[in-house]
């Protein structure tokens, strides 16, 4: 069974940091790719960042140059550290990993980000 498991979130101000955390079971991690998705209230579900199953990553231009995806395929965990937070980065974030065309979600962890 594929779970996925993130933590790390937290209430912050402005152009501070956080270490957001995805744990992951059920399936070969390491052999998939990762991605980090965020939701605002009142907002669609967007792509924040990706990481291959070698380390390759990619960004939403919101966010590059400030957020760091990593990954330790060890540990089956995947990592989104998150710099110079700013108030419109306040959202709950997801990692999702896709499994023979099946989408599947964490139950996210809020990040709120104060001025």
């Amino acid at each position: 069974q594929v779970q996925l498991v993130e933590s790390g979130g937290g209430l912050v101000q402005a152009g501070e940091s956080l270490r957001l955390s995805c744990a992951a079971s059920g399936f070969i991690f390491g052999l998939k790719f990762m991605r980090w998705y965020r939701q605002a209230p009142g907002n669609e579900r967007e792509l924040v960042a990706g990481i291959t199953s070698d380390g390759v990553t990619s960004y939403s231009d919101s966010v590059k140059g400030r957020f760091t995806c990593s990954r330790d395929n060890a540990k089956n965990t995947v990592y989104l550290q998150m710099n110079n937070l700013k108030p419109e980065d306040t959202a709950v974030y997801y990692c999702n990993v896709n499994i023979r065309y099946q989408n599947y979600w964490g139950q996210g962890t809020q990040v709120t980000v104060s001025e």
